[in-house]
């Protein structure tokens, strides 16, 4: 028996997430009848989506890529929205996206077929590390580059400690291994400043490299294995971590990836 979200993502229709969604849209039937979250599915089981039947069986390999996101593409598989990321990348397969990247920042995001590593990495609590560079509207001090690494209040936590280095008078990476919504926008408004350009450069062991603006790659096979990998190491690292701050007030973990 398989939990009905897994059945839907696994036929490559959307991430776990988004199934449930579905099932509490009332859009999911089983066997004529509306579903339940929870439901579990058999093999003799009929499992219909807005009245098109689909199937547990997956693609012999999932898709697995890279993309370099432009400013004004919007991270959503909802074709309602005309700059949505599925319409820009024009994929030959049913791809959704890893998590966020904001509409007025550019920078890689992966996208796949594969429901059951979208669910792992937001379920991860964003434990893993992602790259940014980040230019400011007007330069900045050693002062704010350390407030920045200590940790900055906003959204009614403090951000986790995190590495910050300079690479100009009014450029700087930052790493982090957190998702707040706007985080790095928001940390730098807080101290004072307004970002002008944020790019997001590498997630986990994926840099983005010379791949051009607007353009995406496959992922090789050592860089799929090292993800299924690094999302097991994540998942622990999220669980030991959201443990330490069980109870502490204002302590917060984020499965949702809008960091920028």
């Amino acid at each position: 028996m398989t939990r009905l979200n897994k059945f839907i993502a696994d036929s490559g229709l959307c991430s776990r997430r988004e199934a449930d969604a579905l099932v509490a849209q009332g859009r999911v039937r089983v066997n004529g009848g509306a579903a339940l979250t929870g439901t579990q599915i058999g093999p003799d089981d009929k499992v219909e989506v807005d009245g098109r039947a689909i199937g547990q069986s997956r693609p012999a390999q999932a898709v697995y890529i890279a993309y370099h996101k432009p400013v004004g593409v919007v991270c959503t598989t909802d074709l309602r929205e005309p700059n949505n990321i599925v319409k820009a990348v024009d994929h030959s397969r049913r791809v959704f996206p890893v998590g966020r990247l904001d509409r007025d920042s550019e920078g890689l995001i992966f996208l796949t077929t594969d429901g059951d590593v979208v669910n792992k990495v937001l379920r991860a609590g964003n434990a893993h590390e992602k790259e940014y560079e980040v230019t400011l509207r007007r330069n900045f001090d050693e002062t704010f580059l350390r407030r920045m690494s200590q940790g900055v209040p906003i959204l009614d936590t403090v951000t986790r400690p995190c590495r910050v280095t300079r690479l100009t008078g009014q450029r700087f990476v930052i790493v982090l291994t957190q998702g707040l919504n706007r985080q790095i926008r928001r940390m730098c408004e807080h101290l004072g400043h307004e970002v002008r350009q944020l790019r997001r450069t590498r997630i986990m062991h994926i840099h983005l490299g010379r791949l051009g603006v607007g353009v995406w790659r496959n992922f090789t096979p050592i860089e799929v294995a090292s993800l299924h990998r690094l999302v097991v190491a994540s998942s622990k690292l999220a669980g030991k971590l959201a443990g330490k701050l069980a109870g502490v007030p204002g302590a917060e973990t984020h499965d949702e990836d809008e960091t920028d």
